[in-house]
């Protein structure tokens, strides 16, 4: 193993303007690079001082002087006002009423309006547009025709003015300046601008050695509203919605034969949000938008790369139609990607790209606050225990998947005053360079079971639902994947597609989890014969389907899991409620349910035949069962929520039900986990919690007994 782990991997924010500061946290750190921020630049005292340079480059941001003099060449997006009541023949919309007046502003060119749309809601049917029109000064379009005691609603396509992560870091961070707008490379002038700009600033930075995109040109979706009550109306890390324009659109329909209107967006004010399954006019979108961010990404790549600079793209922000799991990545040619993480799922979704490098930025962010608008490096804030907190999620999923580099972003002088901080973010640094050395001598040993996630979105949305853990943590899957992102198992992720074209064999487990309706448990995808047919042959040939809340669900008037036979239980609704239920008592495997577990009732089911084993229960609610089918088992699990005492519960159905029990490696503490990497014969075991811990671990030498390990500390052993 490599001996000098004090430098390298490590990339630092700096300021001008705290030359000192830069420079000695980069020897503290043991940075080999150093790197500007948003609203930061480097001073030549910096850029001289002998390490690689990353610049950020935000391609469609901070052109506001091009912008002013091409305002019709901003980006758009369709919004919808909230619905009205019609009490007579005709309505009046003030079109800005719901939306925060410094982020949007009406597009009401005639190329615009041919996509707008006045809906009845109430019978789901437009509106015809020869009975509204809409007056450009007032802002107010009015509708006639109507029928009174109907709700309507309108669509129209909005100029954005300002650029959604300037906008958050802007008021976040207090900054008085100019407000940054974004401007839109659908149109061939903009493109051109781009490219020049492009060159001129490759020219002008001689000393970058790593050109950062941030990311490319779509943002995710991010609507702020124009009361501090609900100032989010809409956010969605996956979401489309922010590509939109009358060309892109008119683009579109020559491509694909059609042509779609703002409600195929709207969706009766919905939206098409990730965590519902996605439909036809959806896919086809968004992968013309890929194609399209693809053909003029790769224009700028190639200017990069003619300058003799690396270019990396940032997986967060304006990533949009980049796709780092779609079929077309690698295309682009980048040579890295970074990703910012709370998480360890994250650090599987960073990992698991087709790239050269791959390299996290920590939490917490050098900022005043965190995204939960917290304190963090301000009046109240413990940064240090913020980042153990994280480091402590990263860590278990980086002993499982190699990542290259790792660092921080924001703004470093927000460090003077956190003597603590500095010091724990340098053990972190020689910890991961550690981990990672580990990984480069060869990878860690993985148990034979090989578990598969089902849901809509299959691999082009693997390790991931629709944002950070905190924006998703509702969801079933989202605490399934954190707690997978750490086992010493293998992990893919399949579509209903995959079920039916796909070899199912080569998989020991697999699991379905989420809310009814939703993409994640599967909606409609589960009306087709051929899927329920596929699984319930796998499971009676010996696999393993775990479902969790409302696994298979499909609902009509009722709703019922396709998998039921398979499950021995099925949600209780309105129609079996003069049906009896089987009497059943738990029969709770003290082997498998670590003390502190629990599986909460988030559903009411019932045994379906009575067979189905009860390992717990809620209020007379299964929770926890597993069922015989065939040669295979089905699992039911009415919630989960990842912890320490689920996660190993989940990690003990997994060995038990494989025949994996008595494998090496698994700590007899849930609070503790444990890696081995045999290329170098090293033990290396994590403590989770914020207690000391002592753990055993089974090895083919024999038992070894790790005592007194800190909280949330990190010990290595050579195995002999």
């Amino acid at each position: 193993m490599e001996t000098n782990l004090t430098k390298g991997g490590f990339t630092l924010p700096g300021e001008s303007g705290y030359e000192e500061l830069t420079l000695k946290m980069a020897e503290k750190w043991g940075a080999d690079v150093i790197r500007d921020s948003d609203g930061t630049v480097l001073s030549d005292d910096i850029l001289n001082a002998g390490y690689d340079i990353y610049s950020t480059i935000c391609i469609i941001r901070d052109h506001n002087e091009w912008a002013k003099k091409n305002p019709d060449k901003l980006q758009q997006t369709f919004l919808v006002t909230q619905p009205k009541v019609a009490s007579e023949d005709s309505l009046t919309f003030h079109l800005m009423d719901d939306f925060y007046p410094d982020q949007f502003r009406v597009n009401a060119s005639s190329a615009s309006q041919k996509y707008w749309q006045v809906y009845d809601r109430t019978t789901e049917t437009e509106v015809n547009p020869r009975f509204w029109a809409y007056d450009a000064e007032s802002g107010n379009l009015t509708v006639s025709h109507l029928i009174p005691w109907h709700r309507y609603t309108v669509s129209f396509l909005a100029y954005r003015i300002w650029e959604e992560i300037s906008m958050y870091n802007h008021t976040t961070n207090n900054w008085d300046k100019e407000h940054l707008m974004q401007i839109d490379p659908v149109y061939p002038e903009t493109q051109e601008y781009m490219k020049q700009w492009l060159r001129d600033w490759c020219e002008s930075h001689p000393a970058t050695n790593v050109v950062r995109f941030t990311s490319m040109f779509y943002n995710f979706v991010w609507i702020w509203g124009s009361d501090e009550r609900n100032h989010t109306l809409f956010s969605d890390w996956g979401s489309y919605d922010f590509t939109v324009s009358p060309r892109m659109l008119d683009q579109f329909a020559d491509a694909y034969g059609y042509r779609l209107t703002a409600e195929d967006f709207i969706n009766k004010g919905n939206l098409h949000v990730t965590h519902m399954p996605p439909v036809k006019t959806q896919l086809d979108y968004m992968d013309f938008i890929n194609q399209f961010v693809l053909r003029f990404g790769k224009e700028l790549i190639d200017i990069v790369h003619a300058y003799h600079k690396k270019a990396y793209v940032f997986y967060d922000d304006s990533w949009i139609g980049v796709e780092p799991n779609g079929k077309r990545f690698a295309d682009f040619g980048f040579d890295g990607l970074i990703k910012c993480v709370f998480s360890g799922f994250e650090v599987r979704l960073c990992a698991n790209a087709r790239i050269g490098t791959h390299e996290l930025r920590l939490h917490p962010y050098l900022f005043p606050v965190g995204l939960g608008g917290l304190p963090t490096f301000s009046a109240g804030g413990n940064p240090t225990l913020d980042a153990k907190k994280y480091w402590n999620q990263v860590r278990r999923a980086l002993l499982r998947a190699k990542i290259d580099r790792i660092g921080l972003g924001g703004y470093l002088h927000l460090v003077e005053g956190y003597p603590d901080f500095c010091n724990y973010i340098a053990d972190i640094a020689n910890e991961f360079r550690t981990i990672r050395s580990l990984h480069e001598a060869g990878g860690p040993s993985v148990l034979p079971i090989k578990v598969a996630v089902l849901h809509s979105w299959g691999s082009l949305r693997s390790w991931t639902l629709s944002g950070h853990f905190h924006e998703t943590y509702m969801h079933d899957l989202i605490h399934i994947n954190e707690a997978l992102s750490g086992f010493p198992v293998d992990v893919s992720f399949i579509n209903f597609d995959d079920v039916v074209k796909q070899d199912l064999s080569k998989y020991q487990v697999i699991i379905n989890a989420g809310k009814a309706g939703t993409a994640w448990s599967g909606g409609a995808n589960w009306n087709n014969a051929d899927v329920e047919e596929t699984l319930t042959r796998f499971v009676y040939e010996g696999g393993i389907f775990i479902g969790v809340n409302e696994p298979s669900a499909v609902c009509g008037g009722e709703c019922v899991f396709k998998m039921a036979s398979v499950l021995g239980v099925d949600e209780d609704t309105a129609a079996k409620v003069c049906h009896g239920k089987w009497e059943f008592y738990e029969m709770p495997d003290a082997g498998l349910i670590p003390t502190g577990s629990y599986i909460h009732a988030s559903v009411p089911v019932h045994l379906t035949d009575g067979k189905a084993k009860v390992l717990a229960s809620e209020d007379g609610i299964p929770t926890f069962t597993i069922n015989d089918f065939g040669k295979g088992k089905g699992v039911y699990l009415s919630s989960f929520e990842t912890n320490l005492e689920n996660n190993r519960l989940l990690l003990n159905l997994l060995l038990s039900l494989t025949g994996n029990s008595n494998s090496d490696f698994i700590t007899d503490n849930c609070n503790t986990e444990c890696a081995y990497f045999p290329a170098e014969n090293q033990v290396i075991v994590i403590n989770n919690s914020n207690l000391i811990q002592t753990t055993s671990v089974h090895t083919p030498l024999g038992v070894r007994t790790f005592r007194d390990i800190p909280a949330y500390g990190t010990v290595i052993q050579t195995l002999v």
